[in-house]
């Protein structure tokens, strides 16, 4: 290798790190072989450290003023996150070098920083496409105007100055290189694979069932695109039309939805039979699924969420969950037989196939058991390290 491109800085702006999943896996993953790994991410609950070394990766955070709704106030966080990446990453470069810029989305702006970076210091820039930013504000906000123009001029910007953008699957890989403009022999899936020595099956804990015979549950934001307005629309058919009581629902994540869920399931009269927990600890999800009779994806399908590869479909899958989830093209590629599909944005076919699924112990455990054959056999996180590595190897 290269001696000169060992120095790695990672942006990232939607999560905090380690919490970030995947930037944490690819980040020790690096570290691991030889690189010398640095990250520039926001503070959030219990990673309040602006500057911290784990494992030997150094992390450098600064806060951000508000979480974001509306489409003016992203400008006002990306510009904020903007101002403290650059900041903190001459900083970065001051103390410990840097060679490769590996800047993650969203928000598709961190190209200023590596264009910045590669005209100044000749240093590489490779971008981790984790959202694609256009269809996700389409999601949001239901609307093609100047916003939606300015995400795709940025999506461009971003691509044409990369060296090397990775994908988290094929989707996205064709959009990098049909809208992106991307030589394809630059461009790299990495999929967000699970850890299992993180997700691991452990005895259940039933007082999370509230005294009912069932557990649903979900893990995930708590956003529009989510669709967690349609799973309380389901399960208010399940329990007002179907006439079960029998079912208790556990929500696992936070997001700027949050209190409009818990309202809304108040005004749906479901409340008690729905558990919002907010972020809870490792020990908490794998509490909650390692209890869950079944998993749910209600995803709203749309162009982003159908392109999109969700990390809960094999977070379930590798703990052995059956699922169920709406029709959408790459979370039928990830769960395959370990999930049932519901028509798409129908709540009540949803609410159909959970009661169907929980009234059918076998078929249960068929589908979760091939959900975890899968994992180990071909999405876990160890069989997307070669191709990891094989993206830093084309930098140099």
């Amino acid at each position: 290798m290269n001696q000169t491109l060992r120095r790695v800085l990672i942006l990232v702006e939607n999560l905090p790190s380690p919490f970030d999943r995947r930037v944490w896996q690819e980040a020790t993953t690096l570290a691991a072989n030889g690189y010398a790994v640095s990250i520039i991410c926001p503070t959030g609950k219990g990673y309040e450290a602006r500057y911290e070394e784990i494992e030997g990766i150094h992390l450098y955070r600064y806060r951000l003023p508000l979480e974001a709704e509306g489409a003016k106030g992203y400008l006002v966080e990306y510009s904020v996150a903007l101002f403290h990446t650059l900041w903190l990453a001459l900083k970065v470069r001051r103390k410990h070098g840097v060679d490769i810029i590996h800047a993650c989305n969203p928000p598709d702006l961190f190209f200023v920083i590596g264009g910045l970076f590669k005209a100044i210091f000749g240093t590489k820039f490779l971008f981790d496409h984790h959202d694609i930013n256009p269809e996700l504000y389409e999601a949001k906000f239901g609307k093609r105007n100047f916003y939606w123009k300015l995400l795709v001029w940025l999506e461009r910007m971003t691509f044409r100055t990369a060296d090397v953008s990775i994908a988290t699957n094929e989707s996205y890989r064709k959009i990098a290189i049909e809208r992106g403009g991307m030589n394809p022999a630059n461009v790299f899936v990495v999929r967000s694979g699970p850890m299992l020595e993180r997700l691991k099956i452990v005895p259940p804990v039933p007082s999370w069932k509230k005294g009912r015979a069932f557990l649903v549950g979900y893990v995930g934001v708590m956003g529009k695109q989510e669709g967690i307005d349609l799973l309380l629309q389901a399960v208010d058919f399940i329990v007002r039309d179907l006439g079960r009581h029998d079912i208790q629902f556990c929500l696992i994540g936070g997001g700027t939805s949050l209190e409009e869920m818990i309202d809304l399931s108040r005004t749906l009269g479901v409340d008690e039979y729905v558990t919002f927990t907010g972020r809870v600890s490792d020990q908490q999800l794998l509490e909650v699924l390692n209890t869950a009779d079944i998993c749910v994806n209600p995803d709203v399908a749309n162009p982003m969420n159908d392109q999109s590869t969700m990390n809960k479909i094999m977070e379930y899958m590798a703990l052995g969950k059956p699922i169920v989830q709406f029709e959408l093209t790459e979370g039928r590629f990830s769960a395959q037989e370990s999930s049932l599909y519901a028509t798409q944005n129908d709540p009540k076919d949803m609410g159909r196939k959970i009661v169907e699924l929980l009234d059918d112990p076998d078929r249960r455990r068929t589908m979760g058991a091939f959900g975890r054959r899968r994992v180990e056999n071909e999405l876990e996180w160890k069989y997307e390290i070669p191709k990891l590595l094989k993206a830093y190897k084309a930098l140099e």
